[in-house]
């Protein structure tokens, strides 16, 4: 290369074909362990050059890297060819070489790399999140007492901003909201906390009541009244907001009425009445039945993914195992459900694994590698267990 052509870099990357540039040792070559080649995949590098990107755990966990919706593990690969790291020119520490027609530029290495990383999307790990919720649940006691000192509250165990979240949660932010909304998370006083059971059980007892004595009909509630009558029950505005949301379908948006989502309601009066153990299936009908409000059908299918039932004797027995208590990784979430049962038909197994999302795998590859297939004919119901 001679004279007017530039090293570094850029003369590395504009060598035309056929051409050569001079190598040598740049004069701050090192190891340089605070360097590490990166192998990014083309829609993602807008994410890098605009600064959208963070990596995230603890010092015992392997760091994630996290875009705004996504979750990447970061994986060492090693090669079999060294690369060499040439940064741009730089007159300083260039290499100049002359001959008998002029100065040639020479190519300065700064580190010679054994390998780079490499991005896998992977799902989010979102069980501490429960756990994390679960230390310090929003009940009555706080509730009633509307004179908190906020600075004697910042020193209570188990409160956690979304920046405590973010530090602490292997997931992307999109991610970790979906995670929030999944647990019927509310942030209050800068805090995302989850509601005391006894304490979600009250408002809603309260809701239904409402509705019933005001003469409401389920599919047309107007949202400020029933806001209103939940206030005027003790229970605090952004939180009766947040149940009501919970329970409750915009139906009409102009009107600004909602009706009454039946599932939720059903599912929740199904958990109180479990909540101490299993239960004869005629008897929990019979309760459950009385508890629904008029208007609603009580349905085990509602039920799927919340309770399993099991026959001892003559009798059939229901007892809560709700999808939202396993683990979210797949080895975790088999291990779990084959300690429950030995065997599983696939109607029953198929409420507990449909929400497994795991990239590059769909859920007949997790079937396959977890557990074992059996189906005596044709016309039978598959039969899973551990492989």
């Amino acid at each position: 290369m001679t004279n007017g052509n530039s090293g570094g870099a850029e003369g590395v990357l504009g060598l035309p074909p056929s051409s050569s540039i001079s190598v040598a040792y740049h004069s701050r070559f090192s190891s340089h362990d605070d360097l590490m080649l990166l192998e990014v995949d083309e829609k993602l590098l807008p994410e890098f050059l605009f600064q959208r990107v963070t990596l995230r755990g603890g010092p015992d966990e392997d760091a994630v890297l996290c875009t705004e919706s996504k979750t990447y593990a970061i994986k060492f690969v090693g090669t079999s060819n060294s690369v060499f790291l040439i940064p741009p020119s730089d007159v300083s520490s260039e290499f100049i070489e002359s001959n008998g027609d002029g100065n040639i530029a020479v190519a300065s290495v700064l580190k010679v790399a054994t390998g780079c990383m490499e991005l896998a999307e992977v799902a989010p790990k979102l069980d501490q999140l429960k756990m994390f919720l679960s230390q310090n649940p929003y009940g009555f006691a706080e509730a009633s007492d509307m004179e908190i000192d906020h600075e004697d509250e910042k020193k209570k165990p188990g409160l956690f901003t979304w920046g405590d979240l973010v530090c602490r949660i292997q997931a992307s932010d999109e991610e970790l909201r979906m995670g929030l909304k999944l647990l019927s998370a509310i942030e209050i006083d800068g805090y995302w906390r989850i509601l005391d059971n006894e304490y979600m059980n009250r408002i809603i007892n309260f809701l239904l009541h409402n509705i019933t004595l005001n003469d409401w009909t389920f599919d047309s509630l107007n949202r400020d009244e029933v806001l209103v009558g939940l206030q005027a029950d003790g229970f605090p505005l952004n939180v009766a907001s947040h149940v009501f949301e919970l329970f409750c379908i915009k139906k009409d948006e102009e009107l600004c009425t909602w009706k009454l989502n039946e599932k939720p309601i059903c599912v929740h009066l199904a958990r109180e009445i479990l909540k101490d153990g299993k239960m004869k299936m005629d008897t929990f009908m019979d309760k459950w039945t009385l508890k629904i409000p008029s208007g609603i059908t009580a349905s085990l299918d509602v039920l799927k993914g919340e309770v399993l039932t099991e026959k001892l004797g003559m009798d059939t027995w229901v007892y809560l195992f709700s999808v939202s208590s396993l683990p979210s990784t797949p080895a975790d979430r088999f291990s779990k459900l084959f300690e429950e049962r030995s065997k599983w038909g696939w109607k029953d197994l198929e409420p507990f694994v449909r929400d497994l999302k795991i990239p590059g795998h769909s859920l007949e590859g997790l079937l396959l590698k977890y557990t074992r297939r059996t189906q005596p004919n044709v016309d039978s119901e598959p039969v899973f267990s551990s492989r």
